[in-house]
């Protein structure tokens, strides 16, 4: 059971980066790239590594996706009035 959502969350996270490299809004890249670091974060869990678990929520899904999204959002109205 735990193998087959193991590999699961697996392909998931795959498609999750490849998505957010591709994604031409910075914005949604960031959603798809916290969402992928959730997803790793579970599977830090299922694997019995608790505390890399915790460390990957805190770390990379809390920090650096508020500082991404700080990032984006100072930075979109100088964009808009360079066009």
């Amino acid at each position: 059971m735990y193998q087959c959502l193991e590999f699961l969350l697996l392909g998931l996270i795959v498609v999750l980066s490849i998505i957010t490299i591709e994604i031409k809004s910075l914005f949604r890249a960031t959603l798809v790239f916290a969402v992928m670091c959730t997803s790793i974060a579970i599977l830090f869990w299922l694997l019995g590594a608790y505390y890399v678990a915790v460390f990957q929520l805190l770390i990379y899904a809390g920090a650096m996706i508020v500082l991404l999204l700080a990032v984006v959002a100072f930075t979109a109205g100088e964009e808009r009035e360079m066009k």
